[in-house]
């Protein structure tokens, strides 16, 4: 499974990193990062976007190579999205820290640090980046190390923890550590096939004072209207934006702020 070698990977580099900085040392600097922005999403009447900046995908290959990740979240902010997520992991998805500092500094917006979090570490690391919002894949981390996370992240560190599931198993574990957000991931890690049909089951399965957001597969006008039909709150879309010529625009046309051209409802 992809999956396992990607959590080979960051443990090697995870080794590497706490040689570099101690846990203490992010502690402490963690006092003096800024405050966090409040991850807002839910608005009535509308499926919020949560526009990723990736460079690349195990499934796809480079998605674009003069990505400049500052410039890509003002055209974002600009399309009018809701908050920002940054891929960080750098073997696979050839992301990084720099990449979410240059777009947080660039646009108002709050910023998700997308990676694969295995130890409490990553988590003050992403405090300091700074980050508003993480991601919890609850598939990497036992029931109890999922809710303490959780804990620390909204207590402690005054972060937005976002928790992802794929299953019933995973969203169970999610609402047992009392996640806030939920992302619905409607990519299955084994085939790496996608549907929203996994939205569309487990939605129902999600208390309503819980934010849902829907994650992959999603890249059309009709698609954000089928989440709005489910009680979705936001979406997050990734590939779809980043390989747009006009990645403002195809959000507007995503949110029904403007009309795609005729014939071409979905990528640019």
């Amino acid at each position: 499974m992809i999956l396992d070698e990607i959590t080979a990977a960051k443990r090697k580099e995870l080794r590497r990193s706490r040689e570099e900085r101690k846990l203490s040392d992010l502690r402490a600097a963690a006092r003096d990062a800024p405050p966090p922005r409040p991850f807002v999403l839910r608005q009535p009447g509308e499926v919020s976007i949560i526009a990723e900046i990736k460079r690349a995908s195990p499934s796809r290959g480079l998605l674009r190579a003069d990505l400049d990740p500052a410039g890509m979240a003002r055209r974002y902010a600009e399309g009018g999205a809701r908050a920002i997520s940054v891929l960080t992991e750098r073997n696979f998805f050839r992301g990084s820290p720099e990449d979410l500092r240059a777009a947080r500094e660039a646009v108002p917006l709050p910023v998700l640090r997308k990676d694969f979090i295995l130890e409490e570490y990553q988590l003050w690391e992403t405090r300091v980046l700074p980050a508003d919002a993480v991601l919890l894949i609850a598939r990497l981390l036992e029931p109890p190390q999922l809710a303490d996370y959780v804990a620390l992240v909204r207590e402690d560190l005054r972060l937005a923890p976002l928790v992802e599931i794929h299953d019933e198993e995973d969203l169970e574990a999610a609402l047992e550590a009392r996640a806030p957000l939920v992302g619905i991931n409607n990519r299955d890690l084994d085939t790496f096939r996608v549907s929203l049909e996994t939205t569309a089951r487990l939605r129902p399965m999600i208390p309503a004072g819980t934010v849902t957001v829907s994650e992959s597969g999603i890249s059309t006008r009709e698609a954000l209207l089928l989440l709005r039909a489910l009680g979705v709150d936001a979406a997050l879309i990734g590939e779809e934006l980043v390989c747009s010529a006009d990645p403002a625009r195809r959000i507007r046309q995503l949110r029904g702020a403007e009309d795609a051209h005729p014939g071409n409802p979905g990528r640019d």
